[in-house]
């Protein structure tokens, strides 16, 4: 044998022994305490290749034992688990006008979260100053941090490191993300599409999902996509798949900062909202002195409280939000459509306006296997979202982040 074929044979057990502690970390992240023999019965894998594999992850102290447990047949076994509060990540999330830091646990809690001063375009270079020292910072005081995550606003040029397009922000665009963050880092950084983003934070920590096929649509202040197929995330070529903002519901209409037309982004997004209150005139009085956010969730709560003019804004809103899941319907066909961000907050209106919409206007055979709701995660999932793209990482890529020996 030459060393050529002994380093490839080298390099091809390394990455079955990676991929076998992989699928035993995310085996106990989604099922909870299981015995060796459980886990090598889901996964296939020899009770005497378990019993090596979880001595080394045990040794490293990302798994633990948790004792006796009653196992098949009455028998006693010692349950494993993954340590969720061992390590941590840093989460970032950028929006347009918003920056939020948290430091999470690996089962998704924030541990603190932390929101920038409001980012416009003249202080964007400011900002990732400022973002720089905290994530410096929050690393020194928490030893326990591993890797951080991020979520930025879509479409997300994954080799290049920066965004093609952020309607009425375009300033994000000259940021490239691995450039300003990733290069000179001490810990792996991972980027990520907020949508997709999103779709993971669904996917690993809202326990109402429980589809490996899964549309996670962002409706905030831009509107977003992130798909995971059979577990897998569709990215796409350049990483800038399932872009619906970008969609054109009405090839006669509004123009969009992308070049196109009539986008979906332009009648459902908070932006969007926000000029619909502004045409309405006297419904919100002081509409022009709030942000996007403010005024969307002021038409929000006036609609909750019967005010008709206000109800009727929600609605068209809704029905529009809608026909945007018809398109999610027809070009993934997921099990599961989870609506989220600020716009979610618009509650059961939105959501009963929504499914008439889609009762409608989609394939039967589809709609009666399609589950939609609401997130029960908090609005600002993109956040959990940037927490989710390191604990992904974490657990598809375990060497990376500890020690085995």
């Amino acid at each position: 044998m030459n060393m050529t074929t002994t380093t490839n044979a080298t390099a091809s057990q390394a990455s079955v022994s990676e991929s076998n502690r992989s699928r035993i970390l995310q085996h106990l992240y989604h099922n909870g305490i299981s015995s060796r023999a459980q886990i090598a019965q889901a996964l296939g894998l020899t009770p005497a290749a378990i019993t090596k594999i979880t001595a080394r992850l045990l040794e490293a102290g990302v798994i633990a034992e948790t004792g006796d447990f009653e196992g098949s047949k009455n028998r006693r076994s010692i349950g494993l688990e993954l340590d969720t509060t061992r390590f941590h990540v840093i989460g970032v999330k950028f929006a347009r006008s918003l920056v939020q830091v948290g430091v999470f646990d690996l089962a998704g809690k924030p541990l603190s979260v932390q929101e920038l001063p409001k980012v416009s375009e003249n202080t964007i270079d400011e900002s990732v100053a400022l973002l720089h020292g905290i994530i410096d910072d929050l690393r020194r005081k928490d030893p326990a941090v591993v890797a951080v995550g991020m979520a930025v606003p879509g479409p997300y040029l994954r080799d290049v490191g920066r965004t093609a397009v952020v309607s009425s922000m375009q300033g994000w665009r000259k940021v490239n993300f691995l450039r300003e963050f990733a290069d000179d880092s001490p810990l792996p950084l991972f980027v990520e599409q907020d949508a997709r983003a999103g779709a993971l934070a669904q996917y690993l920590f809202d326990p109402n999902v429980t589809t490996d096929c899964l549309a996670y649509y962002l409706v905030g202040e831009g509107v977003g996509l992130g798909v995971i197929d059979h577990g897998a995330l569709i990215n796409g070529a350049q990483g800038a798949a399932a872009e619906i903002g970008h969609i054109s519901i009405d090839i006669h209409g509004k123009p969009c900062d992308c070049g196109n037309v009539g986008c979906l982004e332009r009648y459902c997004s908070t932006p969007a909202i926000h000029e619909m209150i502004l045409e309405e005139g006297d419904l919100i009085p002081d509409a022009t002195e709030l942000s996007h956010t403010e005024a969307s969730r002021r038409l929000f709560a006036m609609a909750k409280d019967g005010n008709a003019r206000a109800e009727r804004l929600v609605r068209q809103v809704a029905r529009t939000v809608g026909f945007g899941c018809v398109t999610v319907f027809n070009a993934f066909n997921p099990q599961h459509i989870v609506i989220g961000d600020i716009v979610a907050e618009a509650g059961p209106m939105l959501l009963e306006e929504v499914r008439h919409v889609v009762d409608a206007h989609t394939i039967p055979e589809l709609n009666t296997a399609t589950t939609i709701s609401l997130s029960s995660l908090p609005a600002d999932a993109a956040l959990n979202g940037a927490a989710a793209v390191a604990i992904t990482q974490f657990l598809t890529n375990p060497s990376l982040f500890f020690e085995l020996t």
